[in-house]
């Protein structure tokens, strides 16, 4: 019997451990060790949350994908791979350094053929693409949730699938009358959803070494 008393923290986290050493055996370990090195934050999708990422957009065939926030690149390598050869994904980037340190992985990765890494205000960015894409990842600044919501939506067709990360915060989005920009943003994430006839949605709880969030995870129809 395992013992489970304890910080559950440590707990969740030996978990992924175990999901990653049994099922995962292609994680990009340079890629989490690059960005480390190059001091971005470790605000990057788990392992199993990234291979999660990759199976779903296997999944639903995804060739064009497009990615809100690309930090040093471990998701966007996971969808890259997922898109295969002669597959795309764009992602954005506010932070120089942050796609400096991206487009480097992506190079070592074996992937940045299949990559356009654009620097700048993803708001503005987005309104420069056209579309339509086949999958949608939103991983960026949470005030902005539902303006990149709005883009995706102009940028979908009937099919696509769009996820948004980080939408439990442990529990924070239950406080309406919190003043945190993150979860004000994310409260607005979710009415804007529920308001939406376009969308078929739901969102799933995650624990793990990052701890307890989620996704939210919705279908244009």
């Amino acid at each position: 019997m395992v013992e489970r008393k304890g910080d559950p923290d440590a707990l969740w986290t030996a978990v992924d451990e175990y999901i990653v050493d049994r099922l995962i055996p292609d994680d990009h370990p340079a890629t989490r060790a690059a960005n480390a090195a190059a001091g971005l934050p470790d605000i990057d999708v788990s392992v199993p949350q990234g291979k999660f990422l990759h199976l779903l957009a296997r999944a639903i065939g995804a060739r064009r994908v497009l990615e809100v926030g690309t930090l040093g690149g471990y998701s966007t390598i996971w969808l890259a791979r997922a898109v295969g050869e002669g597959g795309g994904v764009i992602s954005l980037e506010i932070d120089p350094h942050h796609a400096a340190v991206a487009v480097g992985n992506l190079q070592r990765a074996g992937v940045a053929e299949r990559v356009s890494v654009l620097v700048g205000d993803a708001v503005e960015t987005l309104q420069g693409l056209e579309g339509p894409f086949d999958l949608v990842f939103i991983d960026a600044d949470k005030p902005s949730n539902v303006a990149y919501l709005t883009a995706a939506l102009r940028l979908s067709r009937p099919g696509t699938v769009i996820i948004v990360d980080n939408v439990v915060r442990e529990g924070d989005v239950l406080d309406a009358a919190s003043d945190d920009p993150r979860v004000i943003g994310t409260r607005a994430l979710f009415d804007a959803v529920a308001a939406e006839p376009r969308l078929s949605a739901t969102a799933i709880q995650t624990v793990g070494g990052k701890k307890w969030d989620g996704f939210l995870i919705a279908l244009v129809d």
